[in-house]
Formats: structure tokens, sequence, C-alpha cells
């Protein structure tokens, strides 16, 4: 059975900011891949209506330029040069960011659920965020991160490793994210896009 979010107290709206990670030209699909349709709606669409339902204090859209689809509600933050991915997306929403954390959405993941996001922001603490794993993997393109982890950040675009894999497994060491097992019917929340036939089948 799915968990019940609708029972979890502490969702504090007025803590988090949200961030929607589009990189912008997809390697795999030769184009953006925000403006793809999921199920008739341009998977930009369907993330930012997604984020919009939680209510946060503010809403970002990161990506190395600023996108013809964003709307003027929306704050663009462009990516920490030279871009490095998303770790560059969530350096840029750190530094713009008026709260104390910042949960980051993968425009590419289309099947995340607000009631998830919620039970998510939940679990929040001052100076702690929350990480989905399945098994032995993160999931640090649907998480939340405390401002402090604008160090450990910092760090990691300063080295040569810009893995969000690695980036976590430090913010856990030091107590900056708590883990939360993702549950079996809970998996389908981390599918995303990675292939033209991804669509197709969705």
């Amino acid at each position: 059975m799915p968990r019940d979010f609708s029972s979890l107290l502490g969702f504090a709206r007025s803590d988090v900011t949200a961030v929607l990670l589009s990189g912008g030209e997809s390697r795999r699909m030769g184009t953006d891949k925000a403006t793809f349709l999921f199920r008739g709606t341009p998977l930009w669409q369907v993330q930012l209506e997604t984020l919009q339902k939680l209510e946060s204090k503010e809403i970002f859209v990161s990506a190395r330029f600023d996108p013809p689809w964003r709307p003027d509600r929306v704050v663009f933050v462009a990516d920490v040069q030279p871009s490095r991915g998303p770790l560059s997306g969530l350096a840029a929403s750190m530094n713009r960011m008026t709260t104390g954390h910042l949960l980051a959405l993968a425009v590419d993941m289309p099947w995340m659920s607000k009631n998830y996001l919620e039970f998510l922001c939940a679990q929040i603490a001052p100076g702690c965020g929350v990480l989905p794993k399945i098994g032995d993997r993160a999931e640090p393109l649907a998480a939340i991160y405390p401002r402090e982890a604008a160090i450990e950040i910092g760090k990691a675009l300063a080295s040569p490793d810009f893995s969000l894999q690695s980036l976590t497994y430090d913010l856990l060491a030091v107590g900056k994210l708590r883990v939360t097992p993702v549950t079996g019917q809970e998996k389908e929340f981390f599918r995303n896009i990675n292939e033209l036939s991804d669509l197709e089948s969705a």
C-alpha cells in the first residue's frame, strides 16, 4: 500500500524554495527535453504545475540559458559557469533563494507526485534536508537541500568530481541530509525520460 501523505504535518512552505532543473539541450534527444510532450503536455509545464501546487515561497527555473517557455511569474536562475549540469543549477539556486531549504526537481521526472514532495517537505529540519534512496542509489534530482549545503556544493564545483551521488554522500556524512528509503510503489515517481521511447510508452 502507498503511504498516506495527507496525514503528515510540518510542511513548512515558508521555508522552502522550489527549483525546476532544466539543463537545456539533451545530448540524447538533440533538443530541449523540457519541450517534449508528456501525455499531451510539455514536460516543463507538467513539472512546474506540480511545484506550484506545493505553494512554496519561491519557484525558480535553472538552466544554462533562459528558456523561451519560462512563465513570467517564475524566476530564471542561470547555472553557475562553467556549467557542470545539475550541480551548477543547485549552486545558482542556493545563491538566489531566501529560504532555508531548496527543493530540487528534474524536468524529466514527470511521474513525480505532489503528495510525495509534501512527504519530503514534512521531514526537513533546521540545517538538514532529505534525500530519497532506492536501495543504495541516491535520488538527488528529487530531494531537498538545506542552505548550509552550499559549502559542500561549492567544494564540489571546485573539484574534478561533479557527481551528485558524491555530493550527497558528503552531505550525509556531515549530517546535512537524512535518508528516506523509497518503497516499492514509490519507485514509479522516480522514472525519468531518457529516450523518445520513454515518452511513447508513457
